[in-house]
């Protein structure tokens, strides 16, 4: 027994680490689109960080509790509540039998929020991997988002937790109006003029509608130009991947992007940054900045640093903190 899904939202499915190593048959990883909302979710509730979650997008689910478990609510504020009553965000929170769970509308404060539960949701594994990719019907729920009467049941639910009470860390924001994200260029900037890529850093684009796991298509007032037609023979695509097709207008490849793609691309969207661009909605400007490899990496480190000395904090003694 787990939850049953009463009101599935606009489109929640689950989502673990993701499903790796199958990009050469064309397989992408999917996984969740803010990682590190992700990761903190899991970490609260005690889980393994890789564990899998529900992401909810733009508007939550409605969920029936059929046992007891623990939840924490991280990323986008979709208004969390437990039978009408509001519950904290990023803290361990626990929930009874027959409790209804529910969330309104995102967007204010993100737009995307991930829902961890103790001890894990019993999912079948397909790949190495329990993250629904829609595209091509694999994992989660029978390979597609939740809809109204699922069932999703609990691997080892809990009702406890070491020092609940400390479970908690402060409420993240998210900038709706401008971002600025930090840009590895290549692997096809050479494609491009130095007049072009000094273009591409110094104005800024917008976020369009068309946005989705895929991919976040951005409207610049002036495309950018190729040297040549802007097509390469197709390669691998990363998440955070700079498409430049020939029309000039980016696109940033996201969690379920293709597995290659035969269009020039400028650069890479740094990890640490992604989580900004997912919590962003259509209409909010974009800025690049170039950054090198080397800070990319330490950036990248300095963040897991971050997740173990959290998950350190909270199995430890406080008299040794």
């Amino acid at each position: 027994m787990g939850i049953v899904v009463e009101n599935p939202g606009i489109q929640t499915t689950v989502q673990d680490e993701g499903r790796f190593g199958y990009q050469q048959f064309g397989v992408c990883p999917a996984g969740p689109m803010d990682t590190r909302s992700f990761y903190l979710a899991n970490i609260l509730v005690g889980n393994r960080r890789g564990e899998g979650v529900l992401e909810m997008t733009y508007a939550g689910p409605s969920l029936r509790f059929e046992k007891d478990n623990i939840i924490a609510v991280t990323g986008g504020d979709f208004a969390p509540a437990v039978n009408g009553e509001r519950i904290p965000m990023y803290q361990a929170v626990l929930v009874h039998a027959g409790d209804l769970l529910s969330f309104g509308m995102g967007t204010i404060n993100g737009c995307r929020a991930y829902l961890a539960f103790a001890g894990g949701l019993d999912v079948p594994i397909v790949m190495g991997s329990k993250s629904t990719l829609m595209r091509n019907h694999l994992g989660g729920v029978e390979g597609r988002k939740l809809e109204r009467g699922d069932r999703i049941g609990f691997i080892s639910a809990k009702t406890q937790l070491l020092f609940m009470e400390r479970r908690q860390i402060p409420q993240e924001t998210f900038p709706q109006k401008e971002i600025t994200l930090r840009v590895i260029t290549g692997p096809q900037d050479t494609e491009f003029t130095e007049e072009e890529i000094r273009k591409f850093f110094w104005y800024s684009a917008e976020i369009t509608q068309e946005f989705d796991r895929m991919g976040c298509r951005l409207k610049r007032e002036e495309p950018i130009k190729h040297r040549g037609d802007g097509n390469i023979i197709s390669d691998g695509i990363a998440f955070g991947s700079i498409q430049v097709p020939t029309n000039g207008q980016p696109i940033i490849m996201l969690a379920d992007r293709q597995s290659t793609g035969g269009y020039t691309k400028i650069g890479t969207v740094i990890s640490v940054d992604l989580p900004k661009l997912v919590q962003s909605v259509p209409g909010c400007r974009v800025r690049f900045i170039r950054v090198g490899i080397h800070l990319a990496q330490n950036l990248y480190l300095r963040q897991l640093h971050e997740f173990k000395n959290l998950e350190n904090i909270l199995v430890s003694c406080p008299d040794h903190n």
